[in-house]
Formats: structure tokens, sequence, C-alpha cells
């Protein structure tokens, strides 16, 4: 399979914006057959929790942006942690040169 080039990365960007960070990771797990988890849900920002995801054979890496709330349960002394899908980003790798 061919790199993706600018305008397939923009219709990829586009249809993932509109997914849930479950379905996003699905559709990536799917797109490349030699595709890889780099990190899963690293903190590199305060308050930005990412995933990136390496598809080698399309030329492109997927950073997956949340950011994290903590929420207050019935229980002392405990929280419930909410993530929401805020962001993705979608780079060429340095070898993709469309």
């Amino acid at each position: 399979m061919a790199y993706l080039n600018e305008q397939e990365r923009d219709a990829l960007l586009n249809e993932l914006k509109n997914m849930s960070f479950r379905q996003a990771q699905g559709k990536l797990r799917s797109l490349d057959e030699k595709g890889r988890m780099a990190y899963f849900r690293n903190a590199q920002q305060t308050g930005r929790w990412m995933t990136r995801y390496i598809l080698p054979s399309l030329g492109t890496r997927v950073t997956l942006v949340e950011t994290h709330n903590d929420l207050p349960t019935k229980k002392e002394r405990r929280l419930k942690s909410e993530y929401e899908f805020v962001e993705v980003i979608i780079e060429p790798t340095p070898d993709n040169r469309n």
C-alpha cells in the first residue's frame, strides 16, 4: 500500500474527529497490518493524555489526545476517572515525502 498524501491524511483526520476514542482506536488498528501503538495515555503535557499509533505502511503517525477529569463517587475518598476525546493529530513519518 502506498503512503498517504496530504489530502488522504486530511480525510482520515476528518473521519477520526467524528468518532469516539474507542472507535478511532479500532479504525487505526484496522488500517495497517504492520501498525503499532507507540504509547497509551502518556501524559506529555499537563492536562492532556496522548495515545500514538504508528502506521509504517501508510507513512503516518496518528496521535489521539484526551483530557482527564476526576469525578467524585458515593464512596468516601474515591474518584472516578473520566477521559474526553478532544483532538486528533496526524503527521507524516520522516520517510513519507507525499
